[in-house]
């Protein structure tokens, strides 16, 4: 759970930074190249991160985040480009500067969208937790249980860590549905 969230937290922080930032034009090349990352295989992810990093956990911290990252960025920008051009306009007629009209038109203004978008991307972490745990099991974690039970043909073990890992996901998609519904009740989603 502990690297899942951490995992979490530092992708959220990374997508949210360059995706926001893609509105001021010499950062937006930057953030459509992060996006492109997606398309990279699990291998080579952890082969390049493999010569930076020498710990285990760390190394399954990262190969999380960077994974996230790419799939957050891609959305995060997606929502960031559908802002209409009116709002922009009507942020700029109110007499904001570039950095009040980040603020108040994507920042502020799309904070459900952002809640969404981080809570579709969950399901891409949850699926490669396990991947990750059972690829560097010097680190243990769920995958690793799994991983360890397939080789003793231990299925009810594997089953009842699939519930487990399930729940855990549903769990956390409820409860951000649930906030966002609650404190974005205007929100069209």
């Amino acid at each position: 759970m502990w690297l899942c969230f951490v995992a979490i937290l530092i992708a959220v922080i990374i997508s949210l930074i360059i995706s926001y930032l893609s509105t001021i034009p010499i950062v937006n090349p930057i953030a459509n190249a992060v996006s492109k990352l997606r398309y990279l295989p699990l291998t080579g992810i952890t082969f390049y991160l493999a010569i930076l990093i020498s710990d285990a956990r760390t190394m399954q911290i990262w190969v999380l985040v960077t994974f996230m990252s790419t799939y957050l960025t891609t959305s995060l920008l997606s929502m960031v480009s559908s802002i209409r051009k009116e709002e922009f306009d009507h942020a700029r007629s109110l007499q904001c500067n570039r950095w009040e009209v980040l603020w108040e038109v994507v920042v502020k203004g799309r904070i459900d969208h952002v809640i969404e978008v981080i809570r579709q991307n969950l399901a891409i972490v949850w699926m490669m937790l396990v991947t990750v745990e059972s690829i560097l099991v010097a680190a243990g974690g769920l995958g690793f249980l799994i991983k360890n039970s397939d080789k003793f043909m231990n299925h009810g073990r594997i089953i009842a860590l699939q519930i487990v890992i399930l729940g855990l996901g549903l769990s956390i998609d409820f409860v951000l549905n649930f906030i966002r519904k609650t404190f974005f009740r205007y929100s069209k989603l």
